[in-house]
């Protein structure tokens, strides 16, 4: 199979031939029809995450299960799905508490080691030496990953662009739903208009939200909120964005404020633009050992909640969020706004960096067009 691997920080993501991987036990190989372009992968990419090279980024996909490992039953060849880039294992104490976004075995093998969950990965390259695995290794024409970490598309829905519902929608749902438990008509805010920040713009308004205000130093960052129901925008670049804030809530800040940057400046940012009560949710990674700063007495004073949120729970929120997109209630094309090849993956990720893509942008391995 071909796949875009990365085998020096900050390299090119250049196309080789891999051998075909095989589903363990619990496993599924999907032929792989999208592969979302998400940050994330570049803090691995330049190395301010760490994690073992050469290896295969790519870490939310939509395709159809080619064949499955032993024990599987809830999917089967042909079946459509979308791969989520938590993937729980399904047994350790966090993912029977039904906290898989915790998955043990998930963060010491896969996000330590690039392996799953037997200690092994399933690339390989024509030499046989081992290709790392970030998540499923989803830049690629066939990925292998555990089955609970898969749902089945519903007939109607767009395959390709179904890929966003692994990352950019499920994180979006772990931050709104379960870490901010928003509530109908809380006011919220966004920091930063990505495809992660815009999704949660989307699933905000979904789930009840009155006012839902984004705020990014990009205009068409900002035109992609509205698209996604932002009911006011605020360009940081041009106004006191903490001050506009406050005049657009009647002085009292945001019920829930949501970072989606992961940066010191943003993450401060966060905890002025709270309501006194107010939850500051911080989605965003920042390279490994970055801190952020917050006012103690304005913390304890007016009783701010600081949470982190990484992720949703696939078994439970993937096939929520595709039945509210059958329902209407969300839509998938407001937030993906690029296409390419596999063979543009790399230039696909250059213009990432350099904050050049508006929303999402998925990697198709079908040639566009």
């Amino acid at each position: 199979m071909r796949a875009a691997v990365v085998r020096e920080r900050s390299g090119p993501f250049r196309v080789e031939e891999l051998r075909d991987p095989e589903p363990g036990p619990g496993e599924i190989l999907v032929e792989v029809a999208a592969c979302g372009v998400c940050h994330t992968d570049l803090h691995i990419h330049d190395g301010s995450v760490p994690f073992p090279l050469p290896c295969v980024l790519g870490h939310e996909v939509s395709g159809t299960v080619r064949a499955v490992g032993d024990g599987v039953e809830a999917l089967a060849p042909g079946d459509r799905v979308a791969g989520a880039f938590i993937m729980p294992c399904g047994t350790c104490a966090m993912c029977r508490a039904g906290r898989e976004e915790l998955c043990e075995p998930f963060f010491a093998h896969n996000r330590l080691k690039g392996t799953l969950y037997d200690g092994t990965t399933r690339l390989y390259d024509a030499a046989g030496d081992p290709v790392w695995m970030y998540s499923m290794g989803g830049l690629s024409e066939l990925a292998v990953m555990p089955a609970l970490a898969a749902a089945r598309i519903p007939d109607g829905l767009p395959l390709t662009d179904s890929a966003i519902f692994g990352c950019a929608l499920l994180t979006s749902m772990g931050a709104v739903r379960h870490v901010a438990g928003l509530q109908p008509g809380e006011t919220v805010c966004v920091v930063g208009a990505g495809g992660v920040g815009q999704s949660i713009v989307q699933l905000a308004g979904a789930l009840g939200a009155g006012q839902v205000i984004a705020v990014d130093l990009a205009d068409d960052k900002l035109e992609g909120a509205r698209r996604s129901g932002a009911t006011a925008t605020i360009n940081a670049g041009d106004a006191d964005a903490v001050a506009t804030l406050r005049e657009l809530t009647d002085g009292r800040g945001a019920d829930v404020v949501f970072e989606a940057i992961g940066h010191p400046a943003t993450f401060r940012q966060a905890t002025e633009m709270a309501a006194d009560g107010g939850r500051c949710v911080f989605v965003g990674i920042a390279p490994a050992g970055t801190l952020g700063e917050v006012e103690i007495t304005r913390l304890v004073r007016r009783k701010l909640q600081l949470l982190g949120s990484f992720g949703g729970r696939p078994r439970t929120d993937l096939a929520e969020l595709m039945q509210m997109v059958v329902d209407g209630r969300l839509h998938l094309d407001s937030v993906i706004s690029r296409r390419f090849t596999l063979d543009e993956a790399d230039l696909a990720y250059g213009l990432l960096a350099r904050g050049e893509i508006v929303g999402r942008a998925v990697v198709e391995m079908a040639p566009a067009g």
